[in-house]
């Protein structure tokens, strides 16, 4: 096994004005008090409320007011919400509410003309505080990434939106998060960023952080003129594996690392180096505020402020094999959650043990009533589920690439190590068989038999798998020290792949699309820009990073231990003609 090199903790370096610490943030507020009577400090959900409002009333204010107490009542804001949370454990239905629906209104009114008599120093604390607040008052965010906040709901440590609801089961927690408070917490902030005075980071809770409004903005702005790296994270699962605890550098003593979320921008963190200090920020305010530059006009006119594109690790080396399962098509999460567009994915095999497969697609003269029958008998416990008599059992083996549009029945098998090509939406599994196995949780995982049957495309056969599905790898140029193929993605799918393998320099272009790349073989690279337009960028084995739409052209070329030897780049984008 190599020695690790993966950088787990990328950063975008630039200088201006940060605080750590809450002496000293306190001080500074107490200055922006002392010019503008009035503080706000809107929140996202998932911080630990109670501590920072507590920090906060070191400011001696002499009206205190907390926007969970000018909500609708809890039974309200359950009723209000219901049609989005549905009565699924896993699935809800995506919202349009907004936040102002959450509060009440005689109660909002009452609060603002309290404000409006206070002669003294006003305080406004939470969610939806700057709905109380003219442009002239001190506004500051606090801001909180998806990845910290599902952290957070496993040790059942923070409220949803309006309500306290820490004692629900995880799954409850994350639908709750999933389909409605995150996307209104997302719409609100996104007509905040003009307005926000300071950032506040307590990603950390025993060490946070705060900048200004041009550290934030000039945090932004070099991002988005330079490739970057959005901050993985990493969770076991019960079929994870062993071998990212090597290449990433992760800890021994977990049990095991079943995923690793290198490009989910919707729930990574980007993280802005302010003078030696880190200051994290959810990656989606990227996307918010520069998604034509990042997206690519064409992108962003198709999927407007959504990152479509997402890259991730499934590690099965010396684990287990994930559930058989399948992926809704379009019509279907239209219909019953409320998405534009589907889970279309593909495995591409960045390792793999000599005995690794997939299931791919199903065999030839499959009974549908027969195959539905025996999965439902196997989850009454009346028999043991028989994949392989059903499912094509494919050896896998490394820089494979399987394609898996929605509709496709389909697991990595264990002994793999597989980088995913999706589109985003990625809670949308309807597995079918989890091989007499318990979650992490010691529970048996949801089944998702009913809603699978709806959705697969009993068409995907072994004929068409392997001559639409396995290997469709196309050489599209090649020169001395480089060659370049299309591997991918299947006609249904948006998402169109490029394989290099270099020795020297290659050139890319951006073709008005985002690009999302991943080192799959070769120690190091570094990208370039032909007209010195950003500073160069290395890559690891193993790192996935993305290139912004108004980049254009780019360079990548092995680099430091590379130089001499062949490396592979695996490149997404979004079709745009």
């Amino acid at each position: 096994m190599r020695k690790s090199n993966y950088d787990k903790f990328p950063t975008t370096k630039i200088s201006g004005f940060v605080l750590e610490a809450w002496n000293s943030i306190i001080e500074e507020l107490k200055k922006c008090q002392s010019r503008q009577r009035i503080l706000a400090v809107d929140f996202y959900v998932g911080l630990r409320e109670d501590e920072i409002i507590e920090k906060m009333n070191r400011l001696s204010p002499d009206l205190f007011i907390n926007t969970r107490d000018l909500f609708k009542s809890n039974a309200e804001i359950l009723a209000m919400t219901h049609r989005f949370m549905s009565e699924d454990v896993l699935f809800g239905f995506v919202t349009n509410l907004s936040m102002l629906d959450y509060f009440d209104k005689s109660k909002l009114q009452r609060a603002k003309t309290e404000i409006l008599n206070c002669k003294g120093k006003v305080l406004i604390v939470g969610s939806g505080a700057s709905l109380l607040i003219t442009d002239t008052a001190c506004l500051v965010y606090a801001d909180m990434s998806r990845w910290e906040i599902l952290e957070r709901f496993r040790k059942n440590e923070v409220c949803g939106l309006g309500i306290d609801n820490r004692e629900e089961a995880f799954s409850l927690q994350y639908k709750r998060g999933y389909f409605n408070d995150w996307k209104i917490c997302d719409a609100h902030k996104d007509r905040l960023f003009a307005r926000v005075d300071y950032w506040l980071d307590t990603h950390k809770a025993a060490h946070p952080k705060l900048i200004d409004k041009e550290t934030f903005f000039k945090g932004i702005e070099q991002t988005i003129k330079s490739p970057f790296r959005v901050v993985p994270f990493f969770a076991p699962a019960p079929w994870g594996g062993q071998w990212m605890k090597e290449t990433c550098d992760l800890d021994r003593n977990e049990i095991n690392y079943g995923w690793c979320f290198d490009c989910v921008p919707e729930e990574n963190s980007l993280l802005f180096e302010v003078n030696g200090i880190v200051f994290e920020i959810p990656s989606i305010d990227l996307v918010l505020l520069q998604s034509r530059a990042l997206l690519g006009e064409p992108v962003e006119s198709r999927f407007g402020k959504e990152f479509p594109i997402r890259f991730d690790f499934l590690d099965t080396i010396e684990g287990g094999n994930l559930s058989l399962q399948v992926h809704p098509t379009t019509q279907y999460v239209r219909e019953n959650f409320g998405l534009q567009y589907t889970q279309d994915e593909s495995y591409y095999m960045v390792e793999a043990a000599p005995d690794a497969i997939v299931y791919l697609g199903l065999k030839d003269g499959v009974d549908k009533n027969q195959m539905i029958g025996d999965l439902r008998k196997a989850q009454n416990g009346e028999l043991v589920f028989d994949a392989e008599k059903y499912a094509n059992k494919i050896p896998a083996k490394k820089h494979d690439h399987f394609l898996i549009p929605a509709g496709t029945v389909h697991c990595s098998g264990a002994g793999a190590m597989v980088l995913e090509i999706s589109a985003t939406p990625n809670l949308f599994t309807f597995k079918l068989w989890d091989w007499q196995r318990l979650g992490l949780d010691q529970k048996p995982r949801p089944i998702n038999i009913e809603r699978g049957k709806e959705v697969i495309d009993w068409a995907r056969d072994t004929q068409y798998t392997y001559k639409n599905l396995v290997n469709t790898n196309t050489q599209i140029a090649e020169g001395e020290g480089w060659m370049e193929e299309k591997t991918g993605l299947h006609p249904n799918e948006f998402i169109e792949t490029r394989r290099h393998r270099f020795s020297i320099a290659v050139t890319h272009k951006t073709k008005n699309s985002v690009n999302v790349l991943n080192l799959v073989e070769g120690e190091e690279a570094v990208v370039e820009s032909p007209n010195n337009l950003f500073d160069p960028f290395v890559v690891h084995y193993a790192e996935t990073f993305i290139i912004p739409a108004d980049i254009k052209e780019y360079t990548i070329r092995p680099y430091g231990k590379s130089i001499g030897s062949q490396c592979v780049t695996i490149k997404a984008y979004v079709r745009t003609k």
